[in-house]
């Protein structure tokens, strides 16, 4: 007898090779074999009409706080995803010393969006090195972790206040690499840096200070273990995402490393550039080098109120600088006082194009609610004033509780998009799964994925799309032993039907420590998920106490016991 028999499904292996139909059966946290199964299961699973496909892998996620206070990283873990990367941007958090506990949050609230309070009274801070934080995730830990170390802790660990004032010497580089190999000896899956983050004052995060010795010396640290080096590169610049993807593309090669970049956008106005970009790319590789570039599937949809500041006004500095440094009472008095009023809708006016089709997403008062779901046009007409003009008033009225949604803002071109995601040297990522919470759903891009350039557009084939978030995956970040249906294999398996895969719409809850909020997204044609042979989630029961997560790739070396 089995410990789980899958039985009557299509399977999709991972390696890119046509489905076929067979049995699945699972011992302990291993795929025993894979046929037609004659024997039973202790559990067993019809999958009779869906497709059967080795668990996916999100590798760009920033679930390092949410870990500490719910080891499902709801709802990510309801979508497939069965192995998240953590860590990236420069930001984990590990090593940390207590000094430093508050400038990370104040990175992470800058950066990644995430609220101060979350922070305040979800985590509870009882570890400082790396491995530390390990033991402290695995509690309760259901989905499996691949933990990057962040380049600014890193600096901050040995350098202090210097970290974020200049270059580090010779004696502080040596001292980051021993510090780096702690780190990849306890678990790390590689090393994240910044080249385009600022902190919670508007300075660059620590790793911009640091120059091409320093990177190239933690490079060389990485080579020992075979890890990866991921870099946000100033992605908003093609020169300059095309110097820093050769950059990478040197240290792949002197240390024999991989590397990958995130993100890497398309619309209809950069598409050339971006296609220059991937030129590059290609040149590299053919040269030996592997610099991956991540791509998201979704659209680029934001959205915000004036209560959190929001990084859609970055461009703006007298926007974000109220945003930013005011308590609710000055933003509303910045908003109401008629010289300053005058000087953010001055400032703001050029780019009318992008008020006017904000959409009114969510108010708290009775009076304003007919005016939910009209764009900011529509609004500004029904009240004789211009689009920024009402976002302005709905914002006084609401005392700055209402919400706008700026929709489809780019990355939306299927032909472009479409052309990217199949591309054999795009990785697909950048979900940023975990960050952002209340300005747009990190979830469901798997679902996106089938949904929409799969089953409508036809752009991939589900066998294409499957390797490209199992094997391709796992062979680029070296996790062994996942991302393929095989005989021997971990045991992390979706079940999911791909006439109805898709992500749901996007929803505002209230589930974040601090009576804190978020936007999610449900999942939709998904049946089960299976974690290290143990079910971890259903669509008939839920959330499961049955799945096994790990730390990888150090839980299969037998660090992580």
């Amino acid at each position: 007898m089995y410990d789980l028999v899958i039985r009557n499904g299509r399977i999709v292996d991972g390696s890119g090779l046509p489905a076929y139909s067979a049995d699945i059966a699972v011992n302990g946290d291993r795929i025993a074999r894979i046929g037609h199964i004659a024997a039973a299961g202790r559990r067993e699973i019809d999958a009779a009409g869906k497709i059967v496909a080795p668990g996916f892998i999100d590798p760009h996620t920033h679930f390092d706080a949410q870990l500490l206070w719910d080891g499902y990283a709801k709802p990510a873990l309801s979508h497939g995803i069965t192995t998240v990367v953590a860590g990236n941007c420069s930001l984990s958090l590990a090593p940390l010393k207590a000094e430093h506990r508050m400038k990370l949050v104040g990175m992470f609230n800058q950066i990644e969006e995430m609220p101060l309070k979350a922070f305040r009274e979800g985590v509870v801070w009882d570890w400082e090195s790396f491995g530390d934080y390990l033991a402290r995730i695995r509690k309760g830990l259901a989905i499996n972790v691949g933990q990057l170390v962040g380049h600014s802790v890193i600096r901050l660990w040995v350098m202090g206040d210097a970290a974020m004032e200049r270059t580090a010497n010779p004696q502080e580089i040596a001292a980051m690499q021993a510090l780096l190999r702690e780190c990849l000896d306890a678990g790390a899956i590689g090393l994240s840096t910044s080249y385009v983050d600022m902190d919670e004052t508007l300075k660059p995060v620590p790793s911009r200070y640091a120059d091409a010795d320093e990177v190239d010396a933690l490079a060389s640290v990485l080579s020992e273990y075979g890890r990866v080096l991921q870099i946000v590169p100033e992605f908003y610049d093609p020169d300059l995402t095309i110097a820093r993807l050769d950059q990478l593309a040197e240290l792949s090669l002197k240390h024999s490393i991989p590397t990958t970049f995130s993100p890497l956008f398309v619309s209809a106005d950069n598409a050339k550039a971006v296609a220059r970009v991937m030129a590059r790319v290609d040149e590299q590789f053919a040269r030996g080098a592997r610099v991956w570039p991540q791509v998201q599937t979704r659209p680029i949809d934001i959205s915000f109120s004036f209560a959190v500041p929001s990084l859609i006004f970055i461009r703006f500095p007298g926007w974000y600088n109220v945003m930013r440094f005011g308590t609710p009472d000055e933003i509303i008095a910045a908003f109401s006082e008629p010289e300053s009023r005058a000087k953010l809708i001055a400032e703001a006016t050029p780019m009318m194009g992008l008020w006017s089709f904000l959409r009114l997403r969510q108010v708290a008062s009775a009076a304003n609610q007919p005016l939910v779901g009209k764009t900011l046009v529509e609004i500004g007409q029904l009240r004789g004033v211009t689009p920024l003009e009402a976002m302005i008033d709905l914002s006084i009225e609401e005392k700055l509780d209402a919400h706008f949604l700026a929709e489809g803002m780019g990355h939306n071109q299927d032909v472009e998009v479409g052309g990217l995601l199949r591309h054999p040297r795009v990785h697909i990522g950048a979900s940023d799964g975990g960050a952002h919470i209340l300005s747009f759903s990190t979830y469901g891009d798997t679902g996106y994925l089938f949904g929409h350039f799969v089953r409508d557009a036809g752009m991939l084939t589900v066998e294409e799309a499957v390797k490209k978030i199992t094997s391709d995956t796992a062979a680029i970040w070296g996790i062994p032993d996942r991302g393929l249906l095989q005989a021997g294999q971990i045991a992390d398996i979706v079940v999911f039907d791909a006439a109805a895969i898709d992500r749901g719409a996007e929803v505002y809850v209230q589930d974040v420590p601090g009576d804190g909020s978020r936007y999610v997204r449900d999942a939709r044609g998904v049946d089960t998920v299976i974690v290290g042979g143990g079910v971890a989630w259903s669509a008939a029961d839920g959330y499961s106490a049955d799945a096994r997560g790990v730390i990888v790739p150090a839980a299969l070396e037998g660090a992580a016991a």
